[in-house]
């Protein structure tokens, strides 16, 4: 236990930065696991956010948020392969009929 009065008023506020580092930090970890079930564009870029918003206050180390915004931007780049092969396809297609 803290015995100095600065030592208790310390501990009031690492108590209170907790919570909302824990919120934050919980709120980071369900956004990805979303993205990466849903593979929407919109749910990935919502997570990026979070990765970003939480490495700026130093809840996770800035490699860290890079290391989660690649592997997301990954998801977008695969969907967006899928999408071109689909148009490249129908073009094929067309030209052939």
């Amino acid at each position: 236990m803290p015995v100095t009065k600065t030592a208790k008023r310390a501990l009031r506020s690492s108590k209170r930065k907790e919570v909302v580092n824990k919120r934050v930090s919980g709120e980071l970890g369900a956004s990805i696991r979303i993205a990466k079930k849903s593979k929407r564009e919109e749910d990935i870029k919502k997570a990026i956010s979070f990765a970003d918003r939480a490495a700026k206050t130093h809840i996770v180390h800035k490699n860290k948020a890079a290391r989660i915004k690649s592997a997301l931007s990954k998801l977008l780049l695969k969907k967006a392969a899928k999408t071109t092969k689909i148009v490249k396809k129908t073009k094929k297609a067309s030209k052939k009929n």
